[in-house]
């Protein structure tokens, strides 16, 4: 039995949709982790709802999986607001985006996802909508063509992106606020895996939870969706509690190793130990050699192995760490060859 790549991939599946709608908190109380987050986004709202106005405009960034939904939904709950939700690149003409803004209400959230995504023509829609809750629409064509502005309700906008780089300097700088998630420690994972698996009736004993905790690359969403599969293998295998034990054998079988790399992580590291003798490695070529999209390595598997040591970022590409070489049972060797330790 190989790892499913639906797994440890932090990017949301359909399975997740679910899943997600039945763990997620709905109070800043009951989210886990991203401790200064917490804090600042429970000022910013409290001081809104003192003033009875909508809280000023969001913008979270991180790797996928991390939370930014959320989050957005408990801003939400504890305004006490409506909130819609969209995508980049669901909004694909001004027009697409009138009709979300205008059947708003007052204090309503608006959640894209994906924001690096919406196209300059659409950025330059959302500007006097953020500024100033208003929209310019242009009516016509040529020389007889008109602009309308019209008035929105006075909304926040919360943004999401993995690639804050790619979002413009204007779209940026009308955010009030601007937070970074970051991955979780393994002892906040198995809180969150704990809670996720007392809504689930998942049985567990003897730090059952602690090896999933210990293997989901630092992501909630990978952690709840690792501890579905591991419970199915429980309830085959171990009348539906999950041990200790029970928990490794089932990591073993969905080839998830002791740090939470699978198959394609691994591959990712030995091809740019053995076909690029360590590095560096551009990310074209890399993904080239693996048939992996550029995307998904960029997204996904990159910032986990970062963040493990695994990889370094260079000027002329990537390049392996000797923390990765000692992983896979390499070791280099002076004239760039590796060979088994």
């Amino acid at each position: 039995m190989s790892a499913d790549k639906n797994i440890i991939n932090t990017d949301i599946i359909e399975e997740d949709i679910e899943l997600d709608n039945s763990l997620r908190p709905k109070k800043l109380s009951d989210y886990v982790g991203q401790s200064a987050i917490k804090e600042n986004l429970g000022i910013f709202i409290s001081a809104a709802k003192k003033r009875d106005e909508p809280v000023e405009h969001i913008l979270l960034y991180g790797p996928p999986g991390l939370g930014k939904t959320t989050l957005a939904h408990i801003i939400a709950n504890e305004m006490g607001t409506n909130i819609r939700v969209t995508s980049g690149t669901a909004i694909e003409r001004a027009g697409d985006l009138a009709s979300i803004l205008t059947s708003l209400q007052d204090g309503d959230i608006l959640f894209v996802d994906e924001i690096h995504r919406l196209s300059r023509n659409i950025e330059e829609v959302l500007y006097p909508a953020m500024e100033d809750y208003a929209i310019d629409m242009v009516l016509g064509k040529g020389p007889s063509a008109k602009t309308l502005r019209l008035d929105v309700p006075k909304f926040t906008l919360i943004g999401a992106t993995t690639k804050i780089g790619s979002l413009s300097s204007p779209l940026r700088d009308r955010f009030g606020n601007t937070f970074r998630l970051d991955f979780y420690s393994d002892e906040e994972l198995e809180v969150i895996v704990k809670r996720s698996a007392k809504i689930l009736n998942i049985k567990h004993k003897n730090n059952g939870l602690k090896e999933i905790s210990k293997r989901s690359r630092k992501t909630p969403r990978v952690a709840n969706r690792i501890l579905k599969r591991v419970r199915d293998f429980a309830e085959v295998r171990h009348q539906g509690e999950i041990d200790s034990e029970i928990a490794e054998l089932a990591l073993a079988m969905l080839d998830i190793d002791e740090l939470g790399l699978d198959k394609t992580d691994r591959m990712i590291l030995g091809c740019i130990i053995e076909k690029f003798s360590g590095g560096p490695v551009g990310l074209d070529a890399l993904a080239a050699a693996t048939s992996e999209d550029r995307d998904t390595i960029e997204d996904v598997i990159e910032p986990y192995l970062m963040r493990l040591g695994f990889i370094d970022r260079t000027p002329r590409g990537r390049i392996a760490t000797p923390g990765a070489y000692e992983h896979l049972g390499k070791t280099k060797v002076s004239d760039g060859r590796q060979k088994l330790l």
